[in-house]
């Protein structure tokens, strides 16, 4: 089961710059998309459909804002679009679709980076998502893939030193992180790959993915008792539709 996780910062922009060619190519079994910025209606749901994807939309209320997606060639027994969290959910940053074996969540955290409103509003997510996952999902057989918005470790950023103070490497957020991968989650990407250097969002300014002055930002988030089912995971760097770039996870389920 081959999945893919990519914050294509607005499908409309993505689809503009071939998405739909490059995912024919890939071919991944289920594609977990964020930041989609738009609904069904604004572009052409078709596209998706045709290359074999059971598409799930799940758009902010906000125009042009945040949502989330699930397509996948398996049909999923059950999706939840939500979390019953009105504020959260206005602006479309979880969804669930429920397979036989797997539950797998596309997420979009909020980011604080536009001031302390939007932070204080990033860790009220973080303290709900905790608190929700533990107490609906503790038991269950996971993956959860997104835009976390948050640096784990020092070796997830370019430079940590310069960043300790900026939203998204904020202590606060790397010590939530290690408290949520605690309720029994593995960093994927991190059980294959401990080199520096790997990032997955680089700001537009400044040539910074030119420099490989970036961010790992997006994970995929395994229940440890599926630890024996990974057989890759990667980072896709050369894929461009993005200011982020693709993240896959292949696993023997």
């Amino acid at each position: 089961m081959k999945i893919i996780s990519y914050n294509v910062n607005g499908i409309r922009a993505a689809i503009r710059k071939n998405l739909i060619n490059w995912i024919k190519t890939a071919d991944p079994d289920v594609i977990c998309l964020q930041e989609i910025k738009a609904n069904p209606a604004q572009f052409n749901p078709t596209d998706f459909e045709s290359l074999g994807y059971h598409c799930f939309w799940y758009p902010a209320q906000k125009k042009g804002y945040s949502g989330v997606a699930i397509l996948s060639k398996i049909k999923p027994q059950n999706v939840i679009w939500g979390c019953g969290h009105k504020a959260f959910d206005d602006e479309g940053r979880i969804l669930k679709a429920e397979f036989k074996s797997l539950n797998i969540f596309s997420c979009y955290f909020p980011s604080g980076s536009s001031g302390e409103i939007r932070q204080k509003f990033k860790i009220d997510f973080l303290n709900f998502f905790y608190s929700f996952i533990k107490k609906n999902y503790s038991q269950d057989y996971n993956l959860i893939s997104g835009d976390f918005n948050i640096c784990h470790k020092a070796i997830d950023i370019h430079n940590p030193i310069t960043n300790k103070n900026t939203s998204g490497f904020l202590p606060e957020e790397r010590e939530w992180l290690s408290k949520f991968l605690d309720l029994g989650y593995i960093d994927t990407f991190r059980l294959i790959n401990n080199n520096p250097g790997w990032y997955s969002w680089w700001s537009y300014r400044a040539n910074a993915r030119n420099n490989n002055k970036g961010w790992r930002i997006d994970y995929h988030l395994l229940s440890k008792r599926l630890k024996g089912s990974i057989k890759n995971a990667e980072i896709l760097t050369n894929i461009h539709h993005s200011d982020h770039c693709p993240i896959l996870l292949d696993l023997n389920i």
